[in-house]
């Protein structure tokens, strides 16, 4: 049986659930080999427009399984370099499939945040974080680094580097509470409300052009990496562009508007 299920409350919504709840959704090969099938899925999907990744349990992803796994797949024949490469770069990979779906993902974290799962959901366009969930740049306490699978490019944008570097370096817990102040996360809900208030966020997301959300999410990303200011608004200017010419979104708006009624996007 999967350890990542793929649920739909409705058929524009895909939920990806880790469900290793005895192992904390650690990040184990048995478990993130199947996370990166289901992105690479949910994302063909051309029914579903939003995403919510959550876990199940006290934890999100406690980062690196300290217990037995199984090792990375199609290893035989490989150098111990060769399979520590192999395995980096299945991990490494994580964040930039989220960033690849066309769909906005949805981070409902439902409990413990740790390394690796930290980096994971700063992978998401919006993070949702429950009352008992918590976040800890755990690779300096395990005598590594706290810099990995994106998180010293991902945490200093979303809440400044000071604020990055003593998380990273401390290792210290950060609470949800704390982390809604810092703008970790959008905000924090009661534990029992994550999965409702995520689902009801997509509803809201869903109400719009697909394809205007969609070209917002690759904008957003694209510039955390622009340069410039006059370079993000070129990029923004083709893009906004391109929508008005090619679809009828904009003269729907207005008619919804005048009509006191919901827009119904065509793209």
């Amino acid at each position: 049986m999967s350890l990542v299920r793929i649920e739909k409350p409705s058929c524009d919504i895909s939920v990806i659930v880790l469900d290793r709840p005895e192992r904390m959704n650690s990040m184990a090969f048995e478990l993130m080999v199947p996370l990166h099938d289901a992105f690479e899925k949910v994302a063909a999907d051309n029914e579903t427009t939003c995403v919510i990744l959550t876990g199940t349990g006290r934890g999100f992803c406690s980062g690196a399984d300290t217990q037995d796994t199984e090792p990375p797949p199609n290893i035989g024949g490989l150098t111990l370099t060769r399979i520590a490469t192999r395995a980096m770069t299945i991990l490494a990979d994580l964040v930039p499939a989220m960033q690849r779906m066309p769909q906005p993902v949805i981070c409902a974290i439902n409990g413990a945040a740790i390394g690796g799962g930290f980096c994971l959901t700063l992978g998401a366009d919006i993070r949702i974080a429950s009352e008992s969930a918590y976040f800890r740049a755990a690779g300096i306490n395990n005598g590594l680094t706290a810099t990995e699978l994106g998180l010293s490019f991902l945490l200093p944008r979303a809440i400044g580097s000071s604020r990055a570097f003593e998380i990273m370096l401390s290792g210290r817990d950060v609470s949800a509470t704390e982390a809604a102040e810092m703008g970790i996360v959008s905000r924090v809900v009661p534990d029992a409300d994550l999965l409702p208030e995520a689902i009801a966020l997509a509803k809201q997301i869903n109400g719009w052009s697909a394809q205007g959300v969609a070209l917002t999410k690759r904008m957003m990303w694209a510039g955390l990496e622009t340069s410039s200011l006059r370079a993000a608004i070129e990029l923004e200017s083709h893009t906004q562009l391109f929508v008005r010419m090619t679809t009828k979104n904009f003269e729907e708006a207005v008619r919804a508007r005048k009509e006191s009624r919901a827009p119904d996007f065509k793209d």
